[in-house]
């Protein structure tokens, strides 16, 4: 059975920093391609950054320059690492896991960026 399970969401101020991490179980976590998605009160699912199983990363515009995308195959664990928050980075974060276009969700992290 596959799980992505996410963590360390929660309540930052503008400015902050959180990591969130996405722990894989039930897939060979080293082959997959890696991402995660976000989804803010009222818009749609979009892209936030991905890398690949061989560690090249990608990101969304909106994100690049203060968020961090990372894998640890030993732990099968991607990270998130997100500084310099907005309050328009308040979202619901989700993991994702992509090989042969066959992708798992997990169930999301909130992110709250307010003061």
């Amino acid at each position: 059975q596959v799980q992505l399970v996410e963590s360390g969401g929660g309540l930052v101020q503008p400015g902050g920093s959180l990591r969130l991490s996405c722990a894989a179980s039930g897939i060979a976590f080293r082959l997959y391609a890696m991402a995660w998605y976000r989804q803010a009160p009222g818009k749609q699912r979009e892209l936030v950054a991905t890398i690949t199983s061989g560690g090249s990363t990608n990101y969304a515009d909106s994100v690049k320059g203060r968020f961090t995308i990372s894998r640890d195959n030993a732990k099968n664990t991607v990270y998130l690492q997100m500084n310099t928050l907005k309050p328009e980075d308040t979202a619901v974060y989700y993991c994702n896991a992509e090989l042969a276009f066959v992708h798992y969700w997990g169930k999301g992290t909130l992110v709250t960026v307010s003061s």
